[in-house]
């Protein structure tokens, strides 16, 4: 390739991201210092440019050409009087100054070098002062450093800069200009299509094309994954998008989404020979589960891994972009012959990925890392949201936040002097707070509002306490660290409080005390991270009716949609609906001996592995003991509360292929999705619940919120999410197009036509018979 095609593959690049690339230096430092909002920031950068003279300018565009490289920024005051020149970079701050990283001054010294630069090119200077102004929030108060620089020594270090970067960015550009290629010929790994992965590629494909979002239902067994990805990539070598983000509810869903990628490197390399450059793929795992040094803090005087961090940085980053594929393993290995943290090396590889793979969090959660650096970086980033019904929930718990009152009765005994008392102030708040409720014995109370006192002296404590670990940023984290981040984060969410969310008021057991921000509806919070995206997929075996997940999830009106037809027939699934049994709340005593005969009468008519369902521990505990009872000489396994990660495996390794026995489990927990017993390993499924979430207090105030919002209460906060987890669990039965089985619905609900109208559309359901006996061949024809 010519310099002129790599030079036109080199995009603009700003001061920030120039001198965050090349100029950081030395530890890593995480000690906790609370940083100034961005609100804060702008108004402290106002301040001082207000006290300036007449002869100052505020925020001065600027841009300079080196080589391949067309740099720009904006300097933050620019002061030309008497001949000299002045220009200044100002920074905010909280507590000591000279608790300033080290590593951080290096980057502002040289943000400010550079700018010096370019005003010394656009304006002619000789010479200019560089001037680095750190602005105390707290105080008002500046303290300045100021550097005379010549041109001549101004122009050396921003080309040092500009040399380092382009030479990585020609890099990166060969490897865009071969990845493209690379992409633009890789055929589908498997020459044909699955029944349905044709139709899901191409509307991926379109969404791709058109910037659009896409909801897609598609069964199991079709290859989603690869049906997502593959045409992704091929909208990456047409220039439509920059990254792919696959974004995932469970190390499971991480897991397929690397194994389909490896399927498509392979094809890539088809003809026997490795691509030069391949398409470089990271894992991102959370921080607790990669930490090489688990108790140490994040900064060189604690962890070796921290020490020289950004000195070791460069030739780390070089070596994981030539190795292209990053999962855990391979990152870990990387870092450690480095000397580097695993962690914050994949952090920095996300700048350089094509693709990534990771948690939900990392671009949905308020403070989400892959969303802030696409957004600070100007990416065209394309979404794959795994499993998208799985997204609900989660995001309603990223945007809620709980205090417990224990905790801040433990954060105040570790508190200082100086903090001690606004926490004792918030303490008598919020006692006045929950005061009537205790008298009143009510467990649980829910407000549309934030009590402005207690909300005042919450901000007065978080205050207090943020000066105390500015000034004391070596402070050992404690209980006191771990109350001020809850603080925070309950503070943050208080600033968008509104009607997605409710006030929440709880007493526990033994006195204990609990205030919680409580959010029902995320779509307010997820729709901009949607329109944020250059195209966005929600794709999952069970995300209908569509209008639910559209309204709850954010996503616009106009998203695409696509059911996908399923591969199976009716003739593989045999569903029956169970006519006398009842699991109401209040029937559920009397339906265990129906329960425990249709479960023997089926396991007798053809012995095998069979998963039952129900809808609570306390029930399946019941419906395990009435069937062993009954049926003493049937093996079975039980879902335990709090189940380990070896017990879970162990259970699901029971079901081995031709084996024999009932697993008992709880309805939406570990092993009503995300499983895979393809085969004899499981003939067969019990369902007794519709999975309605509990009637509640809670429950009853979404219902109001979503009747408000939506129209549909009942359907949207009952129904459809209890309906999901079934066809979920259902759906562990049949996962190949070769596999048979059957699928007993232990409910008389399961009869209305309302209901069998939300079921799979591929299922025959038929009526059961009467006191458990129903089976194949028994029955009235209830086919849809």
């Amino acid at each position: 390739m010519s310099r002129e095609a790599l030079c036109a593959t080199v995009a603009p690049v700003s001061v920030k991201a120039l001198c965050a690339f090349g100029a950081k230096a030395g530890d890593l430092d995480l000690r906790f210092v609370p940083a100034p909002s961005a609100q804060e920031g702008m108004a402290g950068h106002a301040l001082v440019q207000g006290r300036r003279g007449e002869h100052y300018q505020s925020e001065v565009a600027l841009q300079s050409e080196c080589g391949a490289l067309l740099v720009r920024g904006r300097a933050d005051g620019y002061e030309l009087q008497s001949g000299s020149a002045r220009v200044e970079e100002i920074k905010t701050f909280r507590g000591d100054f000279d608790a300033i990283r080290g590593n951080h001054r290096a980057l502002h010294w040289a943000q400010a070098r550079c700018y010096g630069w370019m005003l010394c090119e656009a304006d002619g200077h000789a010479a200019i002062t560089v001037a680095l102004v750190y602005l105390d929030l707290a105080s008002g108060e500046e303290t300045v450093l100021e550097e005379l620089h010549t041109r001549e020594e101004l122009q050396a270090h921003f080309e040092d800069l500009c040399g380092r970067y382009i030479a990585w960015a020609e890099r990166e550009g060969r490897h865009h200009a071969a990845l493209a290629d690379l992409l633009g010929a890789l055929a589908f790994p498997h020459g044909a299509f699955r029944t349905g992965q044709r139709e899901l590629a191409e509307a991926v494909y379109r969404a791709a094309s058109k910037g659009h979002c896409l909801m897609a239902q598609a069964p199991t067994g079709i290859g989603k994954t690869l049906a997502t990805l593959f045409p992704l990539l091929k909208a990456r070598a047409a220039g439509r998008v920059d990254k792919v983000f696959f974004l995932t509810a469970k190390t499971s869903g991480r897991a397929i989404a690397l194994e389909a990628l490896r399927l498509l490197e392979r094809q890539a390399a088809a003809g026997g020979k490795a691509p030069a450059d391949p398409l470089r793929v990271l894992e991102l795992t959370a921080r607790e589960k990669v930490c090489e040094h688990p108790g140490r803090a994040c900064h060189g005087d604690a962890c070796p891994l921290a020490k020289g961090f950004y000195d070791r940085l460069p030739a780390a980053r070089a070596e994981a972009a030539r190795a292209a594929w990053l999962d855990r393993p391979a990152l870990r290995r990387i870092a450690l012959a480095h000397e580097v943290c695993p962690y914050f090396l994949g952090q920095e590889m996300a700048h350089w990925s094509d693709v990534v793979v990771g948690d939900y969090n990392y671009y949905f959660d308020g403070s989400a890392f892959l969303w802030a650096t696409m957004k600070e970086r100007e990416w065209r980033a394309a979404l794959l949201v795994d499993e998208a019904h799985n997204l609900l929930e989660r995001a309603r718990g990223m945007y809620t936040a709980p205090l417990d009152d224990g905790a801040l009765e433990e954060a105040h005994r570790a508190a200082p002097a100086a903090v001690r008392g606004p926490l004792a102030r918030l303490h008598r708040e919020w006692g006045a707070l929950q005061e009537a409720q205790q008298a009143n014995a009510v467990d649980y109370e829910t407000a549309d509002e934030i009590p402005e006192r207690f909300a005042r002296s919450l901000q007065a404590a978080n205050t207090a306490m943020a000066e105390h670990f500015a000034a004391t940023p070596d402070a050992a984290q404690g209980p006191l660290q771990r109350f001020f981040f809850d603080a925070l984060h309950f503070a943050r969410l208080a600033e968008s409080f509104g009607d997605h969310s409710v006030f929440e008021r709880t007493l526990g057991p033994n006195g204990s005390r609990g205030l919680a921000i409580r959010n029902l509806v995320p779509a307010p919070f997820l729709e901009g991270r949607f329109a944020d995206a250059a195209s966005a997929v929600c794709f999952s075996g069970t995300l209908s009716p569509f209008p639910f997940y559209r309204d709850a999830l954010g996503l616009p009106e106009d998203v695409a949609e696509l059911d996908v037809a399923s591969p199976f027939s009716g003739r593989q699934l045999h569903v029956e609906v169970a006519m006398d049994v009842s699991t109401r709340w209040r029937d559920r005593a009397h339906s265990l001996r129906s329960v425990a005969g249709i479960i023997g009468s089926q396991y007798a008519r053809r012995p095998g592995n069979y998963l039952a369902f129900f809808s609570s521990f306390d029930y399946l505990e019941q419906a395990c003991a009435a069937f062993v009872a009954r049926h003493p000489e049937v093996p079975v396994w039980s879902q335990t509360r709090g189940m380990p990660e070896a017990d879970r495996q162990a259970f699901v390794e029971r079901f081995a292929v031709g084996g024999r026995g009932i697993g008992f489990a709880v309805l939406g927990g570990a092993f009503g999705e995300g499983i895979d017993l393809p085969g004899t390993r499981l003939v067969g499924a019990f369902v007794a619940s519709l999975g309605l979430p509990q009637y509640n207090a809670l429950n009853e105030i979404t219902r109001e919120r979503m009747d408000a919002r939506f129209g549909k209460g009942y359907e949207y906060t009952y129904l459809y999410p209890g309906l999901q987890k079934v066809v979920q669990a259902a759906g562990r039965v049949i996962r190949t197009e070769e596999d048979e089985g059957v699928l007993h619905l232990l409910d008389d609900r399961f009869s209305r036509a309302e209901i069998r109208e939300l079921l799979p559309r591929w299922w025959e359901v038929r009526l059961g018979g009467q006191g458990g006996q129903g089976g194949p061949g028994r029955g009235d024809d209830a086919r849809r």
